[in-house]
């Protein structure tokens, strides 16, 4: 979650907590219910939403700290995640 901005790979992951690739995706649906990449794309959502409820910061400014560098995909990720868009999220 450190690298929220720049996730490592699923097998660089892996290699960071001594277990294969697959070892990891099995076990990490296990315990957490869900995939290692749907655990990070729920958790940028979560952190997208709070950064926009602070109103401290853009839209496009959210996006980037939380790991998008296209707008566009972050709009339609926060829009289908939460069924608003991150600008109206804002008030």
């Amino acid at each position: 979650m450190r690298q929220i901005d720049d996730p490592p790979s699923l097998l660089a992951l892996a290699r960071q907590v001594g277990l294969n690739d697959c070892t990891l995706k099995r076990g990490f649906k296990q315990v957490f219910g869900t995939t290692v990449f749907g655990y990070l794309h729920q958790y940028r959502m979560e952190q997208a939403r709070s950064l926009l409820q602070e109103q401290q910061w853009s839209v496009t400014e959210v996006a980037h700290k939380v790991g998008y560098k296209n707008l566009c995909a972050f709009s339609t990720a926060f829009r289908k995640t939460f069924g608003v868009s991150p600008k109206a999220m804002q008030h």
